[in-house]
C-alpha cells in the first residue's frame, strides 16, 4: 500500500498547564518566532501530511481561549478534544476523536514543533511497513544510575536511546493498547503498545527534534528557527 493511501490521524498533545516553564500562560501557548509554539506543531504537521486528520488535546479549561487564540494566527484546520488526569488519558481522549477511518496513528508531543518534514514522513512510512514506528536517538551525554542509598555506577550510554515523538502505529493496535487501564509505567505510547502484547520499531530520530519545556529550550528553538531562515 502506498504512503499517500493511508487515511493518517494525528494526535498534538498539548495538555499540561506549563508548571516547569513558569508564568501565567501555558508553554504550548508561548510565542516562537512571531506564532504560538501549538500553531507551530500544528502547521509543521499540516504540511508534512497535508491529507491527515489533526486533533489538538488541551486541557478543558483552555479549549475555548485556544480557539479564540488560535484565530489571530494562521493555523492549520484541526480539531480539538478535552485532556484527562493523565498524559494517558488525554491520548485516549484524542484518538477517540479521530475518524474509524484513520489506519495510523501519530501521536505528537504539542510543544515539539522543530521535525523536519522530511523526519515525520519518514516515522510514517516505517509505520505503514511495520506497524510502528518510534524516533530514537543516540545519548551522547554520560549517564549513571543513583541508588537509593545515594551510591551510584555508570550506565553503558552506546545501549541508551533518547526516545522522542511523533510514535506512529497502526491505528487498530493503537486503538486496541488504550482500551488498557491506566498504569503509572506508561511514560509514552511506545510502552502502552508494548504493554498490550504488541512490539515497536525503532527509527532513527533528529538531535534537533527539541521539546521546548524551560525557556532555555525556547531560547534555543528560536535560534533554530533563525539558521533555517538563513539557509532556506
Amino acid at each position: 500500500m502506498e504512503q499517500q493511501t493511508i487515511h493518517t490521524g494525528v494526535v498534538i498533545v498539548a495538555g499540561g498547564t506549563g508548571s516547569r516553564m513558569g508564568g501565567n500562560l501555558p508553554k504550548q501557548f508561548m510565542l516562537l518566532d512571531g506564532q504560538p509554539i501549538l500553531a507551530r506543531t500544528i502547521n509543521n504537521f499540516a504540511e508534512a501530511l497535508p491529507a491527515a486528520e489533526i486533533v489538538v488535546v488541551l486541557p478543558a479549561d483552555y479549549i475555548d481561549f485556544w480557539n479564540d487564540y488560535a484565530r489571530r494566527f494562521t493555523v492549520a484546520a484541526h480539531r480539538t478534544a478535552a485532556g484527562g488526569t493523565e498524559r494517558f488519558h488525554s491520548v485516549a481522549n484524542g484518538i477517540a476523536a479521530l475518524s474509524p477511518a484513520c489506519e495510523l496513528i501519530a501521536i505528537q508531543d504539542g510543544v515539539r514543533p522543530l521535525a523536519t518534514h522530511e523526519c515525520i514522513r519518514r516515522i510514517v512510512r516505517c509505520a505503514a511497513e511495520k506497524g510502528s514506528a518510534v524516533p530514537v536517538v543516540r545519548a551522547v551525554d554520560s549517564f549513571r544510575e543513583v541508588a537509593p542509598d545515594g551510591t551510584s555506577h555508570p550506565l553503558d550510554r552506546s545501549v541508551l536511546r533518547i526516545v522522542q515523538t511523533p510514535q506512529v502505529f497502526r491505528a487498530d493496535l493503537l486503538r486496541r493498547a488504550y482500551k488498557r487501564p491506566y498504569n503509572p509505567d506508561f511514560t509514552d505510547d511506545a510502552t502502552v503498545v508494548e504493554a498490550s502484547g504488541a512490539a515497536v520499531e525503532l527509527v532513527e530520530g533528529e538531535a534537533l527534534n527539541l521539546k521546548i519545556t524551560t525557556h532555555d529550550d525556547l531560547a534555543m528553538a528560536e535560534a533554530l528557527l533563525a539558521r533555517r531562515k538563513e539557509t532556506a
